[in-house]
């Protein structure tokens, strides 16, 4: 079987200190390991904005976080992802704040607005609630992250097709935190933990569920 292509991308805004290499470097170096996965990054500041024609159609799954830059994407980049994804059947996987960006909001056809968000480094804890689904599979039961933004519902997105996970916090908030839907020919997961002042992509389980929600999205499993 041919390798499957990932692309990483990132607005490359997090804070050095935390991502030396930026978030999407974190998660490509996760991704590695994996030897059916061929992962690269691209990132804002790159031509065409990292979103190339060519990159795109040669990437059958697109990993995208996002966070202070989302109206610098151009429409232009957001329609080609969009074709990709419906007409193709490339997988987009939307990490943490990605549920504003541009892209994630067009696959669904939705605002991605939340009912409220903390940013008091709290402990969450993401339970799984369809253990047998594959994006959960070698994960434990909860996930706890020691230290996180807080996002509560409601969630403003289609309702997802299989919910895999929920987040819990400190102040009794729950959120829909893994989150799967199809589009057109394409397969769309949501995993919300990532706060970029966190250090939540160096995280074992975290990076586990990206990399199980990756090859979901590519069509490996499930």
């Amino acid at each position: 079987m041919a390798n499957i292509k990932i692309t990483v991308w990132s607005e490359f805004t997090e804070p050095r200190s935390v991502y030396p290499n930026g978030i999407h470097g974190a998660v490509a170096d996760y991704l590695k390991r994996d030897s059916r996965l061929e992962v690269r990054t691209s990132q804002l500041s790159d031509p065409e904005q990292g979103l190339s024609t060519d990159l795109l159609q040669q990437t059958d799954v697109l990993v995208w976080w996002g966070h202070a830059k989302h109206g610098e994407v151009a429409n232009e980049r957001v329609h080609r992802i969009v074709e990709q994804v419906r007409e193709r059947g490339m997988g987009f996987v939307a990490l943490h704040s990605a549920h504003y960006s541009k892209p994630f909001q067009a696959i669904l056809d939705c605002p991605g607005h939340l009912g409220g968000w903390r940013e008091a480094g709290e402990v969450e804890r993401i339970w799984i609630v369809q253990p047998d689904h594959p994006v959960a599979k070698g994960l434990p039961n909860p996930i706890v992250i020691e230290s996180e933004e807080m996002y509560s519902e409601p969630f403003v997105v289609p309702p997802p097709e299989e919910l895999v996970m929920i987040s819990w916090f400190a102040g009794g908030e729950v959120f829909r935190s893994a989150c799967c839907w199809h589009s057109g020919k394409g397969r769309v997961f949501y995993f919300r933990p990532g706060h970029e002042t966190y250090r939540t992509f160096y995280h074992p389980e975290v990076l586990k569920v990206i990399a199980n929600g990756v090859l979901w999205a590519a069509r490996v499993i499930g």
